[in-house]
């Protein structure tokens, strides 16, 4: 089995303004500027996506010129748009239930940024971030939860990337319905699933370029939707065996941690990378990694790092 080293760091930024996020971001942006597409390194291509942005998520704009203006790079307002990344496809999986979330996040190791985030942009919010400011997951402070998976399909339109969308949701939302709404008229480039949760509901919704937001039957997800799984899809992602047995465990931490949810490092270096478990309602998440785990919360955020070993399952 193969093993691995990852290093996860735990940061606070405070609303962005204080030079905290900029350090961090700075370190990255060789790494990062080059999932900018061509055309958002164009003067139309960033025209076009900071005016989407604009007129799709308004309530973050102070945000992103506060962050941008802090980057001090040509290409970073367009870049922290979202709205010009290419495509990513992360294999997780995850369910709501009870007023937790509890997801795997499964991805190639030095693809993830690892970062876990406190931040106050324009509410309080916890979460792993990705791509600067984008999360992974987080909760905020009304109790709201929010994780993403990838769809599953090969489809790629123009729309923002799933992880600025669910930064967006949990600096504007206080539940789920709310957030569902507001996705309902956020343009998805990738097909996405995301699973919310409040104290009162736990729902999937199934979002992408060439579909409207469908809820799903049950507040579980791995990597399909709402058409059938072909078996070379089914060989290389497990996708439906992933999601008969996270139904079958529900929201258990130790079911997380061993096959089949628990991926080890495949041929392509892809695998689990963490568990983790929101309790939104307390204001509590935990990560978990076989034989570890570190618990945040808004009253005790606590900085710093570990370095975890990856691939090997419980």
């Amino acid at each position: 089995m193969r093993q691995q080293h990852k290093s996860f760091q735990a940061i606070e930024v405070g609303d962005g303004g204080d030079g905290r996020w900029a350090a961090h971001a700075r370190a990255l942006w060789q790494d990062m500027e080059g999932l900018l597409t061509a055309e958002g390194r164009t003067p139309e291509g960033a025209d076009r996506v900071r005016a989407l942005f604009r007129a799709r998520m308004p309530e973050l704009v102070p945000v992103l010129d506060r962050l941008a203006g802090q980057l001090d790079r040509p290409e970073a307002e367009g870049f922290l748009t979202h709205a010009a990344l290419r495509p990513f496809s992360p294999a997780c999986t995850q369910i709501g239930r009870n007023g937790t979330l509890l997801r795997n996040y499964d991805f190639p190791p030095d693809q993830c940024e690892g970062t876990i985030v406190s931040s106050c942009f324009l509410r309080p919010v916890i979460g792993m971030q990705d791509v600067l400011w984008g999360l992974l997951d987080g909760m905020n402070d009304a109790g709201l939860a929010v994780s993403l998976t990838f769809g599953g399909r090969s489809v790629y339109g123009r729309g923002f990337a799933i992880l600025i969308v669910v930064r967006y949701l949990l600096e504007t939302c206080d539940t789920v319905d709310e957030a569902v709404g507001r996705l309902r008229s956020l343009p998805v480039a990738v097909p996405q699933n995301l699973t919310l949760v409040d104290p009162a509901k736990a729902v999937t919704v199934f979002v992408g370029p060439d579909m409207s937001a469908t809820v799903a039957p049950d507040a579980c997800a791995a990597n399909h939707q709402h058409l059938p799984v072909t078996d070379e899809q089914e060989r290389v992602l497990r996708t439906q065996e992933r999601l008969r047995a996270i139904r079958a465990a529900g929201a258990d931490v130790a079911a997380m941690l061993k096959p089949p949810l628990y991926r080890s490092l495949d041929e392509q270096g892809a695998g689990t990378l963490y568990t983790a478990h929101y309790r939104p309602v307390e204001g509590r998440v935990t990560y978990y990694w076989p034989g570890e785990s570190w618990q945040q919360s808004f009253g005790d955020f606590a900085p710093g790092s570990r370095t975890v070993t990856l691939g090997r399952a419980g």
